[in-house]
């Protein structure tokens, strides 16, 4: 079984700064992205992301 730990992720949606919580990985921009992608319409701009360790 692999472990995750929660991570915060900032990024800008559609030039809206937005951040969401999610159990992930690794802090990989790439697997923030794949999490993003879930939430959000594919039309939707995602960008600057920014993954850190949740506190």
């Amino acid at each position: 079984m692999t472990t995750t730990t929660k991570y915060v992720i900032k990024y800008k949606l559609n030039g809206e700064r937005r951040f969401e919580f999610a159990q992930l990985q690794s802090n990989s921009v790439e697997e923030a992205k794949q999490a993003l992608a879930k939430i959000h319409d594919a039309s939707d701009e995602i960008t600057d992301i920014n993954v850190s360790k949740a506190l």
